[in-house]
């Protein structure tokens, strides 16, 4: 398996337990949206999945290692083969796109060519072919503080696109963006997870496009994993209970703005 969970937990100092005894796997080559209302755990799941945080009880496997048994050096290649999109990318506001994009490749270069990509980026054709992926080449050296939050999100997809991971993950990447781009932008993710067979795990609050575009979906909620489902079965009371506790429109299949089509053949459930 890709990944593995096995009664994960995590609860943050303050005591709030944002994940709560997750078990779950997912295959190489799998398309998995987590969807949820804003506060169920998805950001910390996804986190925990990028080895950022450290499982408070449970063990996780990712890419077939347990990243909190092996040394540091280890732990920093596994980590150069895991591509995280945040929804406010971390960029320095003063670094050009350019730079932002070619960053995604800084885990795998030497680190003489990392300081000399600083001094004059060593693939202005690379940066310039992500950044048209995402219908902004013109902003290639633009300078990040100028961009609009939507552009500077698709600087963040770019640069992980550039890095070509093994492992693909993203947390509400198209938050900023307008619904036609949105699905095109998760369109170009997913055309990369399919193309180079490697796992793709979106955390999406559009359900949307979770269920237009993922061949699995994870509900949660409070932490936990409310269903795991392909998306054809995943019915309007599901989604209300999901979002219970929303305050805006709960989403249905009959509000949602895109024409959901069956994915095809899908795995069985296998997170609880």
């Amino acid at each position: 398996m890709n990944i593995r969970l096995d009664q994960a937990t995590l609860i943050h100092a303050n005591g709030n337990r944002a994940v709560n005894a997750v078990s779950c796997e997912i295959a190489e080559g799998e398309r998995v949206a987590i969807i949820g209302p804003s506060g169920a755990g998805k950001t910390t799941l996804l986190r925990l999945l990028a080895t950022a945080l450290r499982p408070t009880a449970g063990s996780l496997s990712v890419l077939g290692v347990d990243p909190w048994r092996i040394g540091r050096s280890a732990l920093r290649r596994l980590r150069s083969r895991i591509g995280m999109v945040h929804q406010a990318p971390p960029i320095p506001p003063r670094q050009r796109a350019v730079t932002a994009v070619l960053a995604g490749r800084l885990g795998q270069w030497p680190l003489w060519k990392g300081l000399a990509s600083l001094v004059y980026p060593v693939d202005i054709p690379g940066a310039r072919q992500m950044l048209a992926r995402m219908e902004i080449a013109d902003k290639l050296f633009e300078r990040c503080d100028q961009l609009s939050g939507g552009q500077l999100q698709r600087v963040g997809v770019a640069r992980v696109l550039y890095q070509q991971p093994d492992l693909l993950l993203t947390d509400e990447p198209v938050s900023a963006v307008d619904p036609a781009l949105s699905d095109r932008i998760i369109g170009e993710l997913v055309r990369e997870a399919t193309t180079r067979g490697v796992t793709l795990v979106a955390s999406l609050h559009a359900v949307d496009l979770a269920l237009h575009w993922f061949p699995r979906i994870i509900g949660i909620r409070g932490g936990e994993i409310a269903f795991d489902l392909p998306p054809v079965r995943v019915t309007d009371a599901m989604l209300k209970e999901l979002y219970a506790s929303e305050s805006t429109v709960v989403p249905t299949q009959d509000n949602l703005p895109l024409t959901v089509q069956s994915p095809g053949v899908r795995r069985k459930p296998m997170c609880s």
